[in-house]
Parts: C-alpha cells; sequence; structure tokens
C-alpha cells in the first residue's frame, strides 16, 4: 500500500468512521442518561483514577515483569498514558452497555490527557533511555479536533433521538453492526500496515501486552464491584479501563515520535483487547439480561 493512500485511510477514512459510530451512540442518548451518571458519581471518579493514575504504573510495571527491551518498553508505557477513546465509546455501544457512563469517562480522562501525555512521553523517553523529543501539543487543537470527531457528533445524534425518537430507533438499529465493522476496518488496517513488524515481535511482546489487558479490565470490573454498581455499569468500566485509545497511541509514535516499532506494541495490543472485550461482553450477556429482569 502506497504511503499515500495509508495517509488518505489515516486522515479521512478513520476519523469519518470515528463520527458515525459517535453518532450511532448519540441516537440512543438523552440527557436523562448523563444525569443518571452523575447523581451517582462513584463508578466516573473511580474509573477515572483507573485511567489516569493506575494504567500509566500497570504499563511501566508490566515492561519491568517481563523484562521488555526499551522501545517495546516504551510502546506500552504510551497504551498507559493514553486511556480510552471512541473505540471502547463504541464497544460499550456495541455491547449494549452504559454508554453515558462511557461518553463521561473518555470526556473527562481526555481533559487532562492533553496536558499531562507531553510530561509524561517526555519523562518515559528519558526513563527508557530513548532519544527524541516532544513538541508541545496545542490544547486548542487538540480540544477542537477531540470535539469535531466526538461531542458533535454525539449531540447531533442526541438531537436526532429527542426530536424524531422513531427514525433514531431505526439508524441505531442498523447502524450498530456498521459500527462493529468500521471498528474491525480500522485495527485490521493498522496491523496490516506493519504486519511484517508484528509478527516478528509477536512472541517477545505478545504475552506482556496480553497481560497488561487482562490485568487492566480485571482492574475495571473490580473498580465496579468495590463502587456496587450493577452488572451492565462494571462491564462498562471494565471496558473503558481496558480498551486503550489505540489510535492516539499509534499517532504519537508514528507521528510524534516517528517511529514504527514502537508502534508495533500498539498495533498488537488492538487486536489483543478487541478480542478479550469481545469475551467479557460475551460473558456478562446472559448475567446482565438476567440481573434486568
Amino acid at each position: 500500500m502506497s504511503d499515500a493512500m495509508i495517509a488518505f485511510v489515516n486522515t479521512t477514512f478513520v476519523p469519518v468512521g470515528l463520527m458515525l459510530i459517535m453518532f450511532s451512540m448519540g441516537l440512543t442518548l438523552r440527557l436523562g442518561d448523563f444525569g443518571l451518571v452523575f447523581k451517582d458519581g462513584r463508578a466516573a471518579l473511580a474509573g477515572l483514577a483507573a485511567q489516569l493514575l493506575a494504567l500509566p504504573l500497570l504499563g511501566l510495571t508490566i515492561g519491568i515483569v517481563f523484562r521488555l527491551p526499551p522501545e517495546l518498553a516504551l510502546g506500552v508505557f504510551i497504551l498507559g498514558i493514553c486511556p480510552a477513546g471512541t473505540t471502547s465509546n463504541a464497544l460499550t455501544f456495541i455491547a449494549r452497555g452504559n454508554v453515558a457512563l462511557a461518553v463521561v469517562l473518555t470526556a473527562m480522562s481526555s481533559l487532562v490527557t492533553v496536558f499531562s501525555i507531553p510530561v509524561l512521553l517526555d519523562w518515559g523517553l528519558r526513563h527508557f533511555g530513548l532519544e527524541g523529543t516532544v513538541p508541545a501539543l496545542s490544547v486548542g487543537d487538540t480540544m477542537l479536533q477531540l470535539a469535531r470527531i466526538t461531542v458533535l457528533p454525539v449531540a447531533v445524534g442526541m438531537l436526532v433521538c429527542r426530536f424524531a425518537p422513531g427514525a433514531a430507533e431505526r439508524m441505531s438499529g442498523w447502524l450498530r453492526p456498521v459500527a462493529m465493522i468500521v471498528l474491525f476496518g480500522v485495527i485490521a488496517f493498522a496491523v496490516g500496515v506493519s504486519a511484517e513488524m508484528v509478527l516478528a515481535n509477536l512472541l517477545s511482546a505478545g504475552p506482556a501486552i496480553w497481560t497488561m489487558n487482562i490485568v487492566a479490565m480485571a482492574a475495571g470490573l473490580g473498580i465496579g464491584r468495590a463502587c456496587g454498581v450493577n452488572r451492565r455499569d462494571a462491564m462498562t468500566l471494565a471496558i473503558e479501563v481496558g480498551v486503550q485509545n489505540v489510535t492516539l497511541a499509534t499517532f504519537l509514535t508514528l507521528t510524534v515520535l516517528g517511529s514504527l516499532p514502537l508502534a508495533v506494541t500498539q498495533n498488537i495490543y488492538g487486536v489483543a483487547m478487541i478480542v478479550n472485550a469481545l469475551l467479557l461482553v460475551r460473558w456478562f450477556r446472559a448475567r446482565i439480561a438476567r440481573e434486568a429482569a
């Protein structure tokens, strides 16, 4: 695949696909859903703490325990500093989890990571002894991009739900599988572009990355249990803590740091988190139905 085609997919297809997913989510949301999240904010605050504090420490620990080479260890650490994004929101939507909780968690973590990622990334480069510089991220541009891809399409979907509920229900029905296809397409493209490098590092980095994802999801479930939330919210927390913003992590490694080897860990994690999340959803589905009955 040519560089021009890769750039087109990354700058056009992926953002449009993510916007479609967020619009689909908005079709199922009402303002009252967010009110329920904030009414008892324990789950949202606990999930946010796990995303912003526990995950970077987990990424650092995984690199040490599995004795990963510096580049792979830094790649895992970068995953830890890029908490949930549109991918986790989409999976929550597809799994019929608490979409409002997922969107709130993503919005709150995004506000913080705009400032925390440059600092932690700079520290990571020095800690792992890798040369590189981290240019200042434009807070305004980053927030504008976030609003364009996430907030705006969700808001439009909510407006359709408010003023044309029948149309929203019909569109949501056929857009849900479309969201799944787009999500898998993005992950497959990322893996396909660097397939040779992924296969070369699968045995050395695979176990560490799989372990990180399992531990992160288990932490989300543990938080849910500790907060006393229902199974639907516990599943949502597991997805939001365990499914990282691979798109952002890949952007940092390829665009900001200009390193394809660092992106290998993100590509492997992208596959692992999707597989594990789908297994988690399948395991929870019957339990959620029994609880709702």
